[in-house]
């Protein structure tokens, strides 16, 4: 009976993340910040500040475009988790998770399901810059195995920081005001080691760098490209995740919570 009520629940997240991908698809809003914004980024810094690599004290890459791939890895699933948010908020603003809550399925399947949608997101920007980074000339040290531990990674961070999203948007139930995190993406990912590497920061944004999780999950998603498949820097960026994932799952159980007794 359990497995039966499982299976139908997970039925159910399977159709809400077919659902979220089929809206981002349809909305070049929620599709295109996930694909142009960093495309551009990458495509600015490599270009305008290739000579980095020559910073004394600089990590040795084969080119700057190798050291920036994580970074903009990074941004774009963090602006997956975004986009996601703001599509629950339009869910919430439209009455669409109100008959969800009506019907007999179980509440978590409200949040899981979009982020499986975010998650399904993230690994197609995982594919997307992997692709355009090997067709520009960067050169992934760790081979297959270092593009499947990014494969891993990107996903788990665009659900980890959707349900921070989510979290907000079923507290605020306003699009607008999901959207208004939109520019503390480029400030959390700028102050972590995403761009530039920690040692070489000045202060205080060396001290944040150290605190971000961001930093972990940044360096973990480097490491393959630059050095090498790597267990110990998969397992912390995998500590990354879990921590923005945590807070994640709190606020949006919280906000869940709240909503339900609000009616």
């Amino acid at each position: 009976m359990r497995r039966a009520h499982l299976l139908a629940q997970l039925r159910v997240v399977a159709a809400l993340s077919r659902r979220a991908l089929k809206q981002a698809f349809r909305r070049p809003q929620f599709l295109a910040p996930v694909v142009v914004f960093p495309s551009l980024v990458l495509a600015v810094n490599t270009g305008g500040a290739g000579s980095a690599v020559h910073i004394p004290g600089f990590p040795r890459v084969h080119g700057f475009l190798d050291f920036e791939l994580a970074g903009a890895m990074l941004q774009s699933t963090m602006l997956a988790g975004v986009s996601g948010g703001i599509a629950l908020a339009l869910d919430v603003e439209m009455g669409f998770i109100d008959r969800l809550v009506a019907a007999p399925v179980s509440r978590w399947v409200l949040v899981v399901g979009r982020l499986a949608g975010t998650a399904a997101l993230g690994l197609l920007s995982a594919l997307w810059f992997v692709a355009a980074g090997l067709i520009f000339g960067a050169r992934i040290e760790g081979g297959v195995l270092g593009i499947l531990t990014i494969l891993v990674l990107l996903p788990l961070t665009a659900a980890a920081f959707g349900a921070i999203a989510a979290g907000l948007a079923l507290k605020s139930g306003r699009a607008s005001v999901v959207q208004g995190v939109f520019p503390l993406v480029f400030v959390v990912v700028f102050l972590s080691s995403a761009f530039f590497p920690r040692h070489l920061l000045l202060e205080p944004a060396r001290s944040v760098a150290d605190y971000n999780p961001m930093s972990l999950i940044a360096e973990a998603l480097r490491y393959p490209v630059i050095r090498g498949a790597s267990g110990g820097e998969f397992l912390k960026g995998l500590g990354g995740v879990a921590i923005v994932g945590a807070v994640g799952a709190w606020f949006s159980a919280f906000a869940l919570r709240a909503r339900l007794r609000a009616g």
